[in-house]
This record gives C-alpha cells, sequence and structure tokens, in this order.
C-alpha cells in the first residue's frame, strides 16, 4: 500500500511555516505531497498563512484581514521570509498541494486561481468547513476534496460525504480502526495529523492509513522502512 507523506505547511518543524522556505525545503528532502493554508487578504489576495492573526508567525500585530497584501508582505515571517501569495508558491514547487481554507470568501478565490491556472490535477482542497467544500464542489465539481477534524466521531464519514469530499485529514490521536475501515468501506482515503515520531508513523501504518501529514523530514525516509 503506498502511503503518502505529507508537509505540513512545508516542514514546519524545522523552517518557518508556510514559508517559500518551507516550501522548497519540503520538495528538496522528498515530501509526497505539500500541504499550505489560504486566507484573504483586506485587498482579496489568496495568501498563505495559517492563522487568522498574523502575530504568532511574523513580527507583526491584527487581523490578516487588516492588512493589504503590500502590508502583509513588509512583515518577516521568519527568517526574514515574507508572507506568500498561493500562485507564488505553485510556481515556486512542483510537488501536488493540500490547500486548506479557512472560509467561503477563500473558497470562491481559490477556485478561481485553479481554473484560470488549470490546477484541478494538482490540488486538493481542505476545510474543517463543511461549508466552504461545499462551495468549492459548487464551483468545481470535479475538485477533489478533504474535510478536516479535529475532535470527531464516526459521523465526520457522513459529513466528508454530504459535501462530495473523497478524503478525511483526521487528528490522528482520536483515530481508531472502526473508524479507518468504515472510510475505506465508503471509498473515503484517511490522512493522519500529525505523524511527528516512530510511535505516530507505527500507530498510522497498524491502522491501515492512506498517509500521514508531518512537520519532520525525516517522517518520509521512516516510512519507507514501515509497513
Amino acid at each position: 500500500m503506498t502511503f503518502l507523506t505529507i508537509g505540513h505547511r512545508g516542514v514546519m518543524g524545522v523552517e518557518p511555516e508556510n514559508t517559500l522556505r518551507s516550501f522548497l525545503r519540503a520538495e528538496r528532502e522528498g515530501l509526497d505531497v505539500i500541504e499550505l493554508d489560504l486566507h484573504l487578504s483586506k485587498d482579496g489576495a489568496l495568501v498563505v498563512m495559517h492563522d487568522a492573526e498574523v502575530d504568532r508567525t511574523t513580527d507583526g500585530e491584527g487581523p490578516i484581514g487588516d492588512f493589504t497584501l503590500a502590508e502583509l508582505r513588509g512583515l518577516d515571517a521568519g527568517q526574514g521570509e515574507r508572507i506568500p501569495v498561493f500562485e507564488e508558491v505553485v510556481d515556486a514547487v512542483g510537488a501536488p498541494l493540500q490547500a486548506e481554507i479557512k472560509d467561503t470568501a477563500a473558497a470562491r478565490a481559490l477556485a478561481e486561481v485553479i481554473t484560470r491556472r488549470d490546477l484541478l490535477d494538482r490540488v486538493d482542497v481542505l476545510s474543517f468547513h463543511d461549508e466552504a467544500l461545499a462551495e468549492i464542489r459548487t464551483l468545481l465539481p470535479e475538485a477533489r476534496t478533504a474535510l478536516v477534524a479535529s475532535r470527531y466521531g464516526l459521523d465526520v464519514i457522513d459529513r466528508a460525504r454530504a459535501v462530495g469530499a473523497g478524503m478525511l485529514v483526521l487528528n490522528i490521536r482520536r483515530l481508531t480502526l472502526e473508524l479507518v475501515q468504515r472510510a475505506h468501506a465508503a471509498d473515503l482515503k484517511v490522512i493522519g495529523w500529525t505523524v511527528n515520531t516512530p510511535d505516530h508513523l507505527k500507530l498510522a501504518r497498524g491502522l491501515g492509513l492512506d498517509g500521514g501529514t508531518t512537520d519532520f523530514p525525516e517522517i518520509k525516509r521512516a516510512a519507507r522502512y514501515t509497513a
């Protein structure tokens, strides 16, 4: 069975998260897929950042939506890196991407870029929010989508199917063999996050997961020797 290793915000355990530096390192280290997060700037740019505020990962303060793209570009996102826009990541790396959207406004912006840049085969769209995935399904019926969840039960399978998602991306600490088997029976792939240690990797393989999202590049190397 193929086990995908997915670089979490690039390889955020060793590089500033959601920066070009982190994404390039993830590709160089051989991660199969690169995951990133998307918000909209005040002027509608599709910027790559996890939090709704810039405080944790930059030298600025305040909500992303209060900044124009030019203002966001002036912030230090770690080691001198700047906050990238989605299109820059598409151009910088060749790996498949998982783009996590935070709301329906970002869904519409992402759908426009995917259409304009012909990225359907390269980008999976992820979200914690059912309504954002439903919006993507309406805008891009052929898009591959995944429902992300941290606290969940078996109902997450029905939620995913209701919005047309083909994959679950789930907190590995709550995953059970029953859920994985039921998801697979419903033709849903299951990815676990975050797989950061050998024990996490053994658990992921033991549960029969289709892949793991990791902060560290060495998990890619370790995955070759587990089954």
